[in-house]
């Protein structure tokens, strides 16, 4: 099932449970995903595109809930955080650092990388295989550890 069929499901559960906070999160992640479909001109949003979108939400809120905290506004923040952790729960498990460590070895090994020249095509690689499971800033800083 599709990130975009459950999100309508789960839509109309929150609106029949009259729960208005997770409804207004439902709601965002529906509008991102529809906003992206009207980009492409898709009928379906490939799931890379679907988990990436998810993960941008994710940090878009993250990132406001820290403005209002530095701010002083914790009503705000609170609500951002929320709607993050509702956004999340559509989120695989991410990977812990020693499995991206052992993912990036293995990409590696395969492309016969040795020197730092050659972390593109490994960085490429990488994000490609853990797309929606792992931060591409954690990718990368593993990538330029292993091939240093």
């Amino acid at each position: 099932m599709s990130i975009e069929i459950k999100i309508n499901e789960d839509i109309k559960a929150a609106m029949l449970a009259r729960d208005q906070k997770k409804l207004q999160a439902l709601r965002a992640i529906k509008a991102a995903l529809l906003l992206e479909k009207t980009k492409g001109a898709q009928m379906e949003i490939p799931k890379e595109i679907e988990l990436s979108l998810l993960q941008k939400l994710v940090k878009q809120r993250t990132e406001a809930a820290n403005v209002y905290r530095d701010n002083n506004r914790p009503d705000l923040e609170e609500e951002e955080r929320f709607q993050a952790g509702i956004i999340q729960t559509y989120l695989p498990k991410p990977l812990s650092e020693e499995e991206i460590r052992e993912r990036v070895q293995a990409i590696i090994k395969e492309t016969g990388a040795s020197e730092m020249k050659d972390r593109g095509r490994v960085m490429g690689m990488a994000s490609k295989a853990m797309a929606g499971r792992a931060d591409n800033k954690l990718i990368s800083d593993v990538v330029k550890a292993l091939l240093s």
